[in-house]
C-alpha cells in the first residue's frame, strides 16, 4: 500500500510539470502570434513567464488586447543601443542621417563604432556555435544623365574632365544610363579581449569606363582601434561627403582608397586621435627631363584629429610625404604634404551642413578632381622636384522637406596655382555645383532627380563649362 501511494505522487508529480510545460509552450505561442500579428510593431512583449493580464470587462467599454502583449502607450520606447542587432557596438554620437551613396557605412571608426547612416546595425544573423556575427548588405542603383553637350565622362560629373570651348565634336547631346554603382558588401563582427573585431569586404562595378567589371572598394579588419587592409585613407572624411546623386562629387574633397595601417587612441570624451602608415606612390609630371622611374623611401604618414557631438564633428587631418625619382644613378626627393579641415553641423531639425577644405603641396593624389593625374610634382629642366600646391573647399546644406522629401545645395573649387612650372593646357581650377531632390517614400526605396553644372579652366587661361540632368533609382538591401 506504500509503494501504491508513492507511485500515486510520482504520477501527479509528472502530470503537474506536464501541466506547466504545457503553460509555457501556450505562453510561447501566444507571444509568436503576438509578434506576427498586424500592428505588432512597437508594443512591448511581456516575458514569456508572467502570467497574462486578467481581461478587462466588455461592459466597461475596454479594448481587450492578445494575452502577453501590453500596449505601447504604456511602455516608454527603446533607445538605438538596445535596438541594435550586434551586442557590445556603440552607437554614433553623431546624429542619424541618411545618404544615397552612403560612404559613412566602410568607414574605419574608434572601438568600430556604428556609422550614424546605420545607427542601428540591422541585418546582422549569428553564426551558430560562435560569437560571430555577419550580414550581405549593398544596395542596386540605376542613374540615368542628360547631357546637352558633352561633359568628358558619361558615367561621373568629373569637372577635370569638361571640354574646353572649341574643342571639336562636343555640342552634341548624349543619353546614357548605366549601374555601375551598385555594391555588395559582406560584413562580419564579433567581440574579443582586445576589443571589437569588424572584417569588411565591398565592391561596385566601376572596374572598367566601357563595362562592369569588379572594383574592390574595401577589404579590412580592425580589432579594438587598430586597422589593417585596403580602403579610406586616414586623411580623408567620410562623415563630411555630400549627398549627391552624382558618384563623384565635388573636385576638391579628399578621397582615396589606399591600403594602409592605422590606430586611434582616446584622448577625451569622444575625441580621438587617429596615426596611419599608407600605401607611397609618386605621381609626378616629367615634363622634358628623363626620367627612369618614381622612388618610394618612406610610406605616406597622415594623423587626424575628431571631435565629435550630437549636434555635429570637426576633423583636422595632417598629411606627410617624400616624393622622389630616379634619374640614371641620381636620385632626387622632394617634401610634400598639407592639411584638411573638415566636419558637419545639425541647424535645428531638419537642417544639415557638410563642409570641407584643404591646403597643400605634393597631395594631388589624394584630391579627388587631380588624383591619377600625374599632378603630385614636376619636374623642371634643371632635373629638381617641385611639389605642385592645390587647395579648394567645398560644402553640402541638406534640408529634409519631410520625413520622405530632402534636398542638398552642394558646391566646390579646387584650385591649383603652379604656373610657373605647369604646361599651359595643365589643370587650374574647377567649380562643382549640384542640386537635387530625393524621395525615400521607405527605407529600401530611393529616387531623385539632381541638377549639375562645373567649369573646368587650364593654366593658359581656356576653359569650358557643362551641365547634366541626372534621375536614379536606388534599392537598399538591408534598410
Amino acid at each position: 500500500m506504500a509503494q501504491s501511494g508513492s507511485d500515486t505522487a510520482s504520477a501527479s508529480e509528472l502530470r503537474a510539470e506536464i501541466t506547466a510545460m504545457r503553460q509555457q509552450l501556450d505562453a510561447l505561442e501566444r507571444r509568436l502570434q503576438a509578434l506576427e500579428a498586424p500592428g505588432a510593431q512597437g508594443r512591448a512583449i511581456a516575458p514569456v513567464n508572467s502570467p497574462p493580464a486578467a481581461p478587462a470587462s466588455v461592459a466597461d467599454g475596454a479594448q481587450t488586447e492578445p494575452a502577453g502583449v501590453v500596449a505601447s502607450a504604456a511602455v516608454s520606447p527603446p533607445d538605438t543601443q538596445s535596438m541594435m542587432s550586434v551586442p557590445g557596438v556603440e552607437a554614433s554620437v553623431l546624429a542619424p542621417r541618411e545618404s544615397v551613396s552612403d560612404p559613412s557605412l566602410a568607414a574605419s571608426r574608434p572601438d568600430s563604432q556604428a556609422a550614424p547612416t546605420d545607427a542601428e546595425l540591422k541585418g546582422f544573423m549569428p553564426i551558430p556555435g560562435t560569437e560571430t556575427r555577419f550580414r550581405i548588405g549593398g544596395y542596386a542603383k540605376l542613374d540615368a544623365m542628360y547631357d546637352p553637350h558633352a561633359v568628358g565622362n558619361d558615367d561621373n560629373f568629373v569637372t577635370s574632365l569638361i571640354p574646353l570651348d572649341d574643342t571639336p565634336g562636343t555640342d552634341a547631346a548624349n543619353f546614357n544610363l548605366h549601374a555601375k554603382q551598385t555594391r555588395f558588401n559582406l560584413e562580419a563582427r564579433r567581440p574579443t579581449p582586445l576589443g571589437n573585431l569588424r572584417f569588411y569586404l565591398e565592391n561596385d562595378f566601376y572596374g572598367s569606363s566601357s563595362g562592369y567589371e569588379y572594383r574592390l572598394r574595401h577589404a579590412y579588419g580592425q580589432i579594438g582601434n587598430t586597422y589593417a587592409g585596403y580602403g579610406y585613407s586616414n586623411f580623408m572624411d567620410a562623415d563630411a561627403l555630400p549627398d549627391t546623386l552624382d558618384f563623384e562629387g565635388p573636385g576638391s574633397t579628399i578621397f582615396l582608397f589606399i591600403a594602409g595601417v592605422q590606430h586611434s587612441f582616446k584622448l577625451g570624451r569622444h575625441l580621438h586621435l587617429s596615426v596611419a602608415a599608407e600605401d607611397p606612390q609618386t605621381q609626378l609630371d616629367g615634363g622634358n627631363a628623363q626620367v627612369d622611374g618614381v622612388t618610394n623611401a618612406m610610406p605616406d604618414l597622415s594623423a587626424r584629429l575628431r571631435l565629435e557631438r550630437e549636434r555635429g564633428h570637426l576633423q583636422l587631418a595632417g598629411l606627410y610625404r617624400r616624393l622622389g625619382y630616379i634619374d640614371g644613378d641620381d636620385k632626387h626627393h622632394d617634401q610634400a604634404g598639407g592639411l584638411s579641415l573638415t566636419g558637419s553641423r545639425s541647424l535645428g531639425d531638419r537642417d544639415l551642413l557638410l563642409f570641407g577644405g584643404h591646403w597643400g603641396q605634393g597631395m594631388a593624389r589624394y584630391v579627388s578632381d587631380i588624383g591619377g593625374s600625374n599632378r603630385d610634382a614636376v619636374i623642371d629642366s634643371q632635373g629638381r622636384l617641385h611639389a605642385l600646391t592645390s587647395y579648394g573647399g567645398y560644402f553640402g546644406y541638406t534640408h529634409y522637406w519631410s520625413a520622405d522629401w530632402r534636398s542638398n545645395l552642394v558646391y566646390g573649387r579646387l584650385h591649383m596655382p603652379d604656373e610657373d612650372f605647369l604646361a599651359g593646357d595643365a589643370f587650374a581650377d574647377s567649380r562643382y555645383g549640384a542640386l537635387n531632390l530625393i524621395w525615400s517614400r521607405v527605407p529600401s526605396w530611393t529616387m531623385g532627380m539632381e541638377l549639375l553644372y562645373g567649369q573646368y579652366q587650364q593654366q593658359d587661361g581656356r576653359d569650358g563649362d557643362a551641365l547634366r540632368l541626372q534621375g536614379s533609382l536606388q534599392y537598399n538591401f538591408i534598410k
